[in-house]
């Protein structure tokens, strides 16, 4: 009952946010101006008085958005930590920890974590990259601790942009190329959690399904993400490809912030699906994925919703594994802005 009605408010506010100009929207302007001077005055007083003076001698890359719901944030913290290794770093991640229940922060996730402790998120971020990550709802404590309990040279902060306490070197936005800032309208009234003017002062924009944008701006990069192949939950070493389910329909599971991208990528490609949407880092239950009138039927869900469903998945259980490409050009821009950091 709870994701059902999830999913109704999900596609009520959707509507609101993302189409022309309503009634509802001019409702709730007034909240959005104060809002608006909330989080402005919040910025303002964290930046001259409160700004923190943690040194830790590592540059900081604060990966956010300031928009409500899924970007597709994840899969590029993950390209990034990925490229940074390449490059001859040791990188760290911070996060906040979202859908996890810890009773002690910090937190150093491990491969083996509970899920319902430290995240989704989290743990996937430790999985796909195998470097370290920490967890605090207090960045600066989770940041502390990573330098001090491990060798890493830079830190990259999964979310955090509007955390102004945390210390950063470089900010980098991912916007989504399909729904992009709605009505950029700031809360409640639009998609927005700061004002469209916060754009001016990152250092980097990542447009994830940008391929309709002139990229002229030269702070302003593409991302596109890939769906190259699914994997067995109860037996990760069994692969399978997009051809292997098209010849019946399957239940797709999506507990995102964005599920209706990840539902269409599948539709596009051919398959037959029965969408099941639930809100964005929803603790599964057995019983939720317990589709009586299909019980042979195949479920394909996302990678964050395959680590909440690890102890009870069956052979009918699927993954399809995401990875985000990212340009050449990028890679240029963000060596060049780390050895300007670093002095090298």
């Amino acid at each position: 009952m709870i994701h059902l009605v999830h999913k109704f408010l999900h596609r009520y506010v959707n509507k609101l946010w993302y189409s022309s100009p309503s009634i509802g929207n001019l409702l709730l302007l007034p909240f959005s101006v104060i809002y608006q001077f909330v989080i402005l005055t919040r910025k303002y007083i964290y930046q001259k008085y409160f700004l923190s003076s943690t040194q830790i001698n590592a540059p900081v890359i604060v990966v956010g958005n300031i928009t409500v719901g899924g970007t597709g944030k994840t899969p590029f913290v993950i390209w990034l930590v990925e490229f940074l290794i390449q490059k001859g770093y040791r990188p760290g991640i911070i996060s906040r920890g979202y859908g996890g229940k810890g009773a002690i922060y910090p937190l150093q996730v491990q491969l083996d974590s509970d899920v319902t402790i430290v995240g989704d998120e989290a743990v996937l971020l430790k999985r796909r990259t195998s470097c370290p990550v920490v967890i605090s709802p207090n960045r600066i404590q989770a940041l502390q601790y990573l330098k001090k309990n491990t060798n890493c040279n830079i830190v990259v902060s999964d979310d955090g942009l509007q955390h102004y306490k945390l210390p950063r070197q470089i900010e980098i936005v991912i916007v989504d190329g399909e729904r992009m800032f709605g009505n950029e309208y700031c809360l409640p009234a639009g998609p927005l959690r700061e004002p469209m003017s916060r754009l001016e002062t990152v250092d980097f924009i990542i447009i994830n399904g940008g391929e309709h944008f002139s990229f002229e701006d030269k702070n302003v990069f593409p991302m596109k993400l890939s769906q190259k192949d699914f994997y067995n939950i109860v037996t990760p070493e069994l692969k399978g490809t997009y051809e292997d389910f098209l010849s019946q329909p399957i239940h797709v599971v999506a507990g995102i912030g964005n599920p209706e991208r990840f539902f269409q990528s599948l539709i596009q490609q051919g398959m037959s699906i029965q969408a099941h949407e639930f809100p964005d880092h929803y603790v599964y239950k057995e019983n939720d994925l317990n589709f009586h009138h299909d019980k042979e039927c195949r479920i394909i869900m996302t990678e964050k919703d395959a680590v909440k469903c690890e102890s009870f998945a069956d052979y009918r259980y699927w993954c399809a594994r995401v990875d985000a490409q990212l340009t050449e050009d990028l890679e240029v821009a963000l060596l060049q802005k780390l050895k300007t950091l670093l002095g090298n």
